[in-house]
């Protein structure tokens, strides 16, 4: 198991932070995925909304949440092994040509108003196998786009900021053009904006990288992603946290049109600042991390921040004004980057190449695959108990799990496990 810590070459100001860009094939990755994330964050604003609009559910808001992201929680695994096989490059093409056909089928409904909640549901589902396969080969081929090693932890930060970036900008887009037009115009949007991503992939010269077949059965493979994971406490401990995050944190984003509409009185334009302002949060805590040198001190971070991210929600929870509820979103997207990029930081600093894309879908499985059970959840619960008091449970079930890793983490500093830096 690798263990050691980079060091970032003395640079200042914003050649430092930016000090990723200036490998060629990363200013790719990042300008094509920068613009292709907008049109992401469109749709998911869009749907949030239409399925509202359609049904006045919040349990079918979560049906939704759920149906887009199990296939993270079911194929995973598979995925990353896949990713550690086969050809990065080619297979991530291969889900953006995918997502793009997506989105345009998306669209035709919604502009000719023939689509149904069962149509969402539906392509929900398909994206999310797309995404599925997509998500640990796109975090596992980062590391091929920076030739400098020590760059790698300022490229996943600047992965983060540039997702939060378009997290800022879409939401607010995505708001005018639903109060202007109406949702269909979102999803042929963000259709489009796949062209960006894959002619971007394209251009990049790699050298090339055959995949990599095994005579190993797949299940053994399988089975020594899943033993080095859990046979390592910095690894085991990194995971738990970010599964309870996003089981019982991340699914506020599938109440959010509930929040926007009934508890703050607002329309389209209300979500729109509210999901802007949690993107904007993020971009700050993702530029944060682009400062810093290396990943000392980010166990401790890892630890506030968690705990920061469920105060957050609650805080949210219980708020009636829309200026305290923006607030509380710069804050709540903050710590939720800095908490997951971090997690994300330690992990790619730690595994071995030939582990990286089984243990990194492991990492999607914890962040995203846990979120559909937590959309579930917390749709039921809500229409149960009102959205407020669901995201008051949810915040004290992570702080609950940020003190959990604390006290985890005060065993992981100990020279037994290499990374007492951390």
């Amino acid at each position: 198991m690798s263990t050691s810590i980079p060091h970032a070459t003395e640079q200042s100001g914003l050649k430092f932070i930016f000090r990723a860009l200036r490998h060629r094939n990363y200013r790719l990755f990042f300008s094509g995925q920068g613009i292709s994330l907008i049109g992401t964050w469109l749709t998911r604003v869009a749907t949030g909304w239409l399925v509202y609009r359609l049904t006045d559910s919040a349990f079918l808001l979560g049906v939704v949440g759920f149906a887009g992201q199990i296939p993270t929680f079911l194929l995973s695994p598979f995925a990353g092994l896949l990713a550690d096989r086969w050809n990065r490059r080619r297979l991530l093409v291969l889900t953006q040509i995918l997502s793009m056909l997506q989105s345009f089928v998306l669209a035709g409904l919604a502009l000719t108003h023939t689509i149904t909640v069962w149509h969402i549901i539906i392509l929900s589902l398909l994206q999310g196998i797309v995404n599925a396969v997509d998500t640990p080969a796109r975090q596992a081929f980062v590391v091929e786009l920076v030739e400098r090693r020590e760059d790698l932890p300022n490229a996943i930060a600047l992965n983060s900021s540039m997702f939060n970036g378009a997290r800022l900008i879409g939401p607010s887009l995505a708001g005018v053009l639903i109060a202007f037009a109406s949702e269909g115009w979102c999803f042929l949007v963000d259709g489009f904006s796949y062209l960006a991503v894959i002619a971007s992939l394209l251009a990049m010269s790699i050298a090339a990288k055959p995949g990599k077949p095994s005579k190993v059965q797949v299940w053994q493979e399988l089975r020594e992603g899943f033993v080095t994971a859990f046979g390592f406490l910095p690894i085991r401990s990194i995971l738990i946290l970010i599964a309870v995050a996003g089981f019982m944190g991340m699914p506020y984003i599938v109440l959010m049109p509930v929040f926007a509409r009934d508890v703050l009185h607002g329309g389209p334009h209300t979500l729109g600042f509210l999901m802007g302002a949690a993107g904007l949060g993020a971009l700050v805590g993702a530029l944060f991390l682009a400062s810093r040198r290396d990943v000392r001190g980010l166990g401790r971070i890892i630890a506030v921040t968690s705990s920061l991210f469920g105060l957050g929600i609650m805080a949210f929870a219980l708020s009636h004004t829309t200026w305290l509820s923006v607030a509380l979103m710069l804050v709540t997207g903050f710590a939720m980057m800095v908490q997951t990029a971090s997690c994300n930081t330690i992990l790619q600093t730690i595994v071995q190449e030939d582990m990286r894309g089984r243990v990194m879908s492991l990492f999607a499985v914890a962040m995203v695959g846990m979120a559909p059970f937590g959309s579930l959840f917390a749709g039921f619960l809500s229409s149960r108990i009102g959205p407020p008091h669901t995201l008051v449970i949810s915040g004290c079930i992570c702080i609950l799990g940020a003190l959990a890793f604390a006290r985890q983490f005060l065993r992981m500093r100990g020279s037994q496990y290499g990374v007492s830096s951390l």
